[in-house]
C-alpha cells in the first residue's frame, strides 16, 4: 500500500514537472515600446489602445504567450534609463521574440525639467554629455539607433529573436496623404534592422496605406480620435496590429508559424448609456420637437460608447413605470451602464382624469387610488417616489445613474428664464441625493446659456412651442449634458 502511494506521489511530481517543462519551453513575445504600443495601464482608458493589446488575438497562445511591457512616455533612451528593459532581458530565453516600436517620444528636449526623454537624432556613435535637469544625475546621452541597437544585441545574446517596427503614422494629413517619417526614424530603425540582420516591420509606411485607403474622413472618429493624432482607437489598434502581422507574414521570422489562420479578434465592449425620459429628451419624429437624446450622440465617442434612447414622448415618471418602459430598461440593464434620468414636464398633469399621467407631488410615501378609464385600479406615488425607484433598481444592477433636472422653458418672467428649483428640480436632486446618484442641475446651467444668448437668439430654439426644441436647441441641451457629465468625472 506505502508503495502505490510511493508512487502516486512520484507521478504526481513527473506530471507537474512535464507541465512546467512545456510551460518554461512555451516562447514568449515580448513588447516594448511606448504608448502606441501600450497605453496607460492597457484597459483603454479614454478609449486609447495601443497595437500590443490586440497581437495576442492574431497568434496562437496555446503554443505562444504575449507580454506587452511598452510604457507611455518613453523613448528608446528612458526605457532603458528608467530601468524597464532589464526585467524583459532577464527573462528572454532561447527563441523567444520582442517587438520593438520606438521614436513619437525620441524626438523630445534631451534635457529638460519636464520629460527629459529625446534621443541624438540618427544611428552614429555621437554622444552628449549632461547634467540631467530632470533625474538631477550625470548622463550619457546616445542616438536613437544606438539605444534600438542595444536593444536589439542584447535581446540576440539571450538567444531571442528581435523584430524592429518603424512607429505608426501620426493622423496627419497633407492633399489626402498621410506624412510618413522614412527620413527620420523609421529609416533609422529600418538600418539598424539591417545592420543587425534582424526582421523589420515598416509599420509606419504600410499603416500610413491602410489608412489613405480608408480616407481621412473614415480614418478620424473611428481609428484615431480627433482629440488626438497619435493614439489609436481599439479599431486603430487593430489596424496597427495587422499590419504587423501581415508583414510577419511576408517575412522569413519564424514567429509567423504562431499566426492564427483565422484570427477572432474580439473589441472591448462599448459602454452602454440609457436615456430615460420624456418628449424633451426623446426622438419624437418631429423636426420642431427634437429632444435632446437624439443629438447627444454627436457628443460622444460611438466608438466606444453606445448611446441607448429609451426616452418617450409625452410620459411622466408615473406612466414610464407603469406602462412596463421602465421594465424594459432594467431588463437590458448590466454592470457598468450608464442611466441618465429625466423626468417634470408631464408630471404636474391631472392625476385622475384626462391623460391620467400626473404623479403626486414632493419625495414623499404618499399614494392615491385613481380608477383608469379601463376600469382598472391603479396606486399612484410621488415624482420622487418612482424616480427613486428607477435610481434603486438601476443601482442593483450595477448602473451608474446620473438624473437631470427638467430643460427649461421658453419663458421669461421678469426677463430671468422661468426654473423650477423648488420643485421638480428640487425632487429630483433630493431622490439622487437620497438614493446615491449623481445629479446636474441641467436646468440651471442651460437657464444661464439662453440668458447670455438673450430673447431673441432663444427664441429660434423653440420653433413649436415653450417647450420643445428644434434641432439647433437640442444640439445645446446635448452638449451642455456631456460637459456636465464630463466635470462629474466621466467622458462619452
Amino acid at each position: 500500500m506505502k508503495s502505490i502511494k510511493i508512487f502516486s506521489v512520484l507521478s504526481l511530481a513527473l506530471l507537474f514537472f512535464n507541465f512546467s517543462s512545456n510551460q518554461d519551453s512555451k516562447p514568449t513575445v515580448f513588447m516594448v515600446g511606448d504608448s502606441t504600443v501600450k497605453n496607460g495601464k492597457g484597459d483603454g482608458t479614454g478609449g486609447l489602445w495601443g497595437w500590443g493589446d490586440f497581437i495576442g488575438q492574431f497568434l496562437d497562445t496555446t503554443k505562444v504567450s504575449v507580454e506587452n511591457h511598452a510604457l507611455g512616455g518613453t523613448s528608446s533612451r528612458t526605457f532603458q534609463d528608467k530601468g524597464l528593459w532589464t526585467p524583459v532581458l532577464n527573462k528572454l530565453k532561447k527563441d523567444d521574440y520582442v517587438l520593438i516600436q520606438f521614436g513619437h517620444n525620441d524626438d523630445g528636449p534631451i534635457n529638460d525639467s519636464l520629460r527629459a526623454r529625446g534621443t541624438i537624432k540618427g544611428i552614429g556613435n555621437e554622444t552628449q554629455e549632461i547634467n540631467n535637469i530632470l533625474t538631477k544625475k550625470h548622463e550619457i546621452v546616445h542616438t536613437y539607433g544606438w539605444y534600438i541597437q542595444k536593444i536589439v544585441s542584447e535581446a540576440k545574446s539571450k538567444g531571442a529573436i528581435p523584430i524592429i517596427c518603424s512607429p505608426i503614422p501620426r493622423n496627419d494629413w497633407k492633399n489626402g496623404k498621410v506624412p510618413r517619417n522614412n527620413t527620420s526614424y523609421g529609416l533609422w530603425a529600418k538600418q539598424i534592422a539591417e545592420k543587425e540582420k534582424a526582421t523589420f516591420i515598416d509599420l509606419n509606411d504600410k499603416m500610413a496605406l491602410e489608412m489613405e485607403k480608408l480616407g481621412e474622413a473614415k480614418v478620424t472618429g473611428t481609428y484615431f480620435y480627433k482629440k488626438d493624432h497619435t493614439h489609436t482607437s481599439a479599431k486603430g489598434a487593430v489596424l496597427s496590429a495587422s499590419v504587423i502581422i501581415n508583414g510577419l507574414r511576408e517575412s522569413k521570422n519564424s514567429l509567423k508559424n504562431y499566426i492564427l489562420k483565422d484570427p477572432k479578434i474580439v473589441f472591448p465592449p462599448k459602454k452602454k448609456v440609457f436615456l430615460i425620459g420624456d418628449s424633451t429628451m426623446a426622438n419624437n419624429n418631429d423636426e420642431n420637437a427634437v429632444g435632446w437624446g437624439v443629438t447627444f450622440p454627436t457628443f460622444c465617442d460611438t466608438t466606444r460608447v453606445e448611446v441607448i434612447n429609451k426616452a418617450r414622448g409625452g410620459r411622466s415618471t408615473r406612466t414610464f413605470d407603469h406602462e412596463g418602459l421602465w421594465n424594459e430598461v432594467k431588463n437590458q440593464l448590466q454592470l457598468g451602464n450608464f442611466v441618465l434620468i429625466q423626468f417634470g414636464h408631464n408630471d404636474a398633469g391631472a392625476v385622475d382624469k384626462e391623460k391620467f399621467r400626473g404623479s403626486l407631488k414632493g419625495n414623499g410615501n404618499e399614494t392615491q387610488e385613481v380608477v383608469l378609464p379601463d376600469g382598472s385600479k391603479e396606486i399612484v406615488h410621488t415624482f420622487g417616489w418612482y424616480m427613486e425607484k428607477f435610481i434603486r433598481e438601476a443601482k442593483e444592477k450595477g448602473a451608474i445613474v446620473i438624473v437631470l433636472s427638467q430643460t427649461p422653458r421658453n419663458e421669461w418672467p421678469n426677463n430671468k428664464v422661468e426654473r423650477r428649483t423648488e420643485t421638480y428640480g428640487k425632487w429630483s436632486k433630493e431622490a439622487a441625493d437620497k438614493e446615491g446618484a449623481l445629479y446636474i442641475d441641467l436646468n440651471e446651467i442651460v437657464a444661464l446659456k439662453y440668458e447670455a444668448l438673450g430673447k431673441e437668439k432663444v427664441k429660434v430654439f423653440f420653433p413649436k412651442d415653450h417647450t420643445h426644441t428644434g434641432f439647433e436647441g437640442a444640439k445645446l441641451n446635448a452638449q451642455t449634458v456631456a460637459e456636465s457629465i464630463k466635470k462629474l468625472g466621466y467622458e462619452f
